[in-house]
């Protein structure tokens, strides 16, 4: 049995058969069409990869996720190692970034659709502003932390300071940079669905509320399904790219969400 207990795969097994089995268990238990169980809801798979609208929704979705998850490292990486490196900077940065970090990030789209309407550019600005947050956190933590011996022998060889900048600081800090960037893709996918149930032109978050005015229950947890599934994906497939980066650094095993 502690053979099985190391094995890297298993524990990941047992929570997802665990889970599977409590809602297979509470369906049962409830009765309600509302609660379909996992093998209704998984008869519902082979229709939702067959429909075009499906995949065209997902294929939204993704688009706007990948857009605002750029813009986001485009927006704070800059801002967060500027922060690091400069007292006056972050002075400057650290009110507004603390008035903005509790708010929910999915509380804006309301707003944001008066002043943009309903588009895409609505539900990809809410995303830059979910992932940014974090982004610029672990972006200015890791800056921060940059030993000051690295730059004078840096600076005593001749370096001038952009180049500083960019050949000691940023390598430094890429591990810390990399936590948050691995926290924004959970952030972007909440508020990627979030901001879509919001706003109901396509994407996860349409096609899931559709379905729900349908009483088309299965579906409604296929998607969600679909989701949770996506988000395993993404960080299996990002973690690798980290290890791939940094596999020097120490391994990132959780992921702190902050509010979307």
């Amino acid at each position: 049995m502690r053979g099985l207990a190391t094995l890297p795969g298993l524990p990941p097994l047992l929570a997802i058969g665990g889970l599977l089995a409590a809602w297979q268990a509470a369906s049962l238990a409830v009765g309600l069409d509302s609660l379909p169980g996992v093998p209704a809801t998984l008869a519902a798979f082979p229709d939702l990869i067959r429909d075009p609208d499906t995949i065209r929704n997902i294929a939204d979705s993704l688009r706007r996720m990948v857009v605002g998850f750029a813009a986001a490292l485009a927006l704070a990486l800059p801002l967060g190692i500027l922060m690091g490196r400069s007292r006056t900077f972050a002075r400057l940065m650290n009110p507004l970034l603390m008035v903005t970090y509790p708010v929910p990030k999915a509380a804006l789209m309301p707003i944001i659709m008066l002043w943009l309407g309903v588009g895409d550019l609505s539900k990809t600005l809410v995303i830059v502003f979910a992932v940014s947050l974090p982004v610029i956190y672990h972006a200015y933590a890791g800056a921060r932390a940059v030993e000051e011996k690295m730059l004078w022998s840096a600076a005593a060889m001749g370096m001038s300071g952009p180049a500083r900048l960019l050949r000691v600081v940023v390598p430094a800090a890429l591990p810390e940079i990399l936590v948050g960037c691995r926290t924004g893709i959970v952030i972007a996918l909440i508020t990627m669905v979030t901001s879509e149930m919001i706003a109901r032109q396509s994407g996860i978050g349409n096609l899931i509320f559709n379905s729900l005015d349908f009483a088309q229950y299965e579906t409604v947890y296929a998607m969600i399904v679909v989701v949770g599934v996506l988000g395993i994906v993404l960080d299996i497939a990002f973690e690798r790219l980290r290890t791939a980066l940094v596999g020097w650094a120490s391994p990132v095993g959780e992921v702190a969400v902050a509010s979307a």
